[in-house]
């Protein structure tokens, strides 16, 4: 049956349809200047060169995209936006301590910020402002998962508590056991290719320069004052750098030691039709859903009511950081998150569901789960990087962290320990490989013990890497 629904799915990102992929921009093929460059078209990059260009409107600024705007994890994630900047509070708290309520107060406002934006630029990224949930599949998780919710009643947070009754009502699925809806807020879902390819033709609208097909060769400084790019096609010559790469391979070492590229893989059906919406019922509730576990899935639902489904035990790193494009060939990943699905409803397995699309994307992660800005050359060059899952939101404020750090209109921002604070490096291979191996084993085991933590998370904990949301 496995076979059967995945045998006419496409190895292509369901927001990639190429009914709606804008012109690719011609690649550089000449010498530039110009006074900022943004390397990366991803939601780091195009956010960036929003806000500088809103903040000093004669900037002049080149974006280059090594292969199209939205190729990268920007246009391969699950569209979930929250105001997480942190990776959630127990991270926040860990890693950055009397920092949460601010942190929680500056997400939530780049969150109303941004879907501000979407207005005022007319970006139909199709938002839906579902809220978020979280399903426990196990009494123990269930007591866990209500003792979340009793904290997150008595700080004033807008949550709604279901039984296993109430939640298979909200969505019918028997390994359901409870959930918790945080309905208050903006958080909710968004095609994240869309939301690349109207802030691309924003960018192009404001003057701002984008090279696509364009890759960074080399990158360094000339004399004190500028930067020399080396691209595919000719050298940019720059005042600044904003380097907007994420996970993938950078020239700035400092990037090279604080992220790791992890591999995570989704499927999504066919559109559902009237009988299979109501088997489960989802389609009326339409809650971004995650599993209360630490391997967690997550899924939703499209605007076309199709369920996008990703996470879990799919998520790989391959050893010595592997990002070529053929790990998107992983049919046991694929295979794996199909049973999982159908473990999770089995009356779309009877009714015959069927997956359209199935891929791959990277997941930047660093050591403390949340972004690590930087900058290097003597504050020429600055990034965000690392958002751990976490980045379609949060990215909008990396950029603006990393277009403050290069001199455009800096703000007290700058002074938290959230931007002061350097990242634990990873450690070099083969220790790399292992210590993310024996990683998720342990979450895995912790997963099947009611979450009890054992000895190798433990021992992460104390040293503050971040593995304790």
């Amino acid at each position: 049956m496995v076979h059967d629904a995945l045998k006419s799915a496409k190895a292509r990102p369901l927001w990639h349809d190429p009914e709606i992929m804008p012109e690719v921009q011609p690649a550089l093929c000449a010498d530039e200047k110009c006074e900022l460059l943004i390397v990366g078209g991803g939601f780091t990059g195009l956010w960036a060169g929003l806000q500088t260009r809103e903040r000093n409107p004669q900037a002049d600024i080149i974006l280059i995209e090594q292969t199209f705007v939205g190729d990268g994890a920007s246009g391969r994630c699950g569209g979930f936006i929250n105001t997480s900047l942190a990776h959630g509070k127990t991270n926040t708290e860990a890693q950055f301590p009397g920092e949460c309520e601010q942190l929680a107060e500056l997400g939530t406002k780049n969150l109303k910020e941004l879907l501000e934006t979407l207005e005022r630029y007319d970006i139909d990224a199709r938002y839906e402002k579902t809220g978020e949930m979280y399903v426990s599949l196990d009494e123990e998780s269930t007591h866990r998962l209500r003792q979340n919710y009793e904290s997150m009643k008595a700080s004033g947070a807008d949550v709604v508590w279901f039984d296993k009754e109430q939640v298979r009502e909200q969505v019918n699925s028997p390994t359901f056991h409870a959930g918790i809806w945080d309905r208050g807020g903006q958080d909710g879902v968004i095609d994240p290719a869309r939301l690349c390819f109207g802030l691309k033709h924003v960018l192009l609208t404001l003057g701002v320069r984008i090279y696509e097909g364009t890759r960074l060769i080399n990158l360094e400084s000339v004399g004190k004052t500028g930067m020399r790019a080396v691209c595919a096609g000719g050298v940019i010559y720059s005042d600044k750098v904003l380097i907007a790469t994420n996970a993938f391979p950078s020239k700035i070492s400092r990037i090279r030691r604080s992220v790791i590229p992890v591999w995570d893989y989704q499927i999504a059906t066919e559109p559902l039709t009237n009988e299979q919406c109501e088997a489960i019922g989802w389609h009326k509730s339409r809650h971004a859903l995650a599993d209360f576990v630490n391997m967690f899935h997550y899924f939703r639902m499209t605007k076309d009511n199709r369920i996008t489904y990703g996470g879990g035990g799919a998520v790989r790193y391959y050893y010595n950081r592997g990002t070529h494009i053929d790990l998107m060939d992983a049919p046991a990943r694929y295979e794996q998150l199909v049973r999982e699905f159908f473990e999770t409803f089995p009356q779309l397995e009877k009714l015959g569901v069927r997956f359209s699309n199935m891929w791959g994307g990277i997941i930047a992660t660093s050591t403390r789960f949340s972004m690590v800005p930087g900058t290097a050359y003597g504050g020429r060059v600055a990034w965000s990087v690392g958002y751990t899952g976490h980045g379609v939101s949060a990215s909008r404020f990396g950029a603006r962290i990393a277009i403050e750090l290069l001199g455009y209109a800096p703000s007290d921002i700058l002074k938290l320990q959230f931007v002061t604070k350097k990242a634990l490096p990873w450690a070099p291979e083969p220790l790399r490989w292992l210590g993310v191996k024996l990683t998720q084993q342990a979450l895995i085991k912790a997963d099947r013990n009611g979450g009890r933590r054992g000895l190798w998370l433990k021992f992460l904990d104390w040293l503050g890497l971040g593995f304790t949301c």
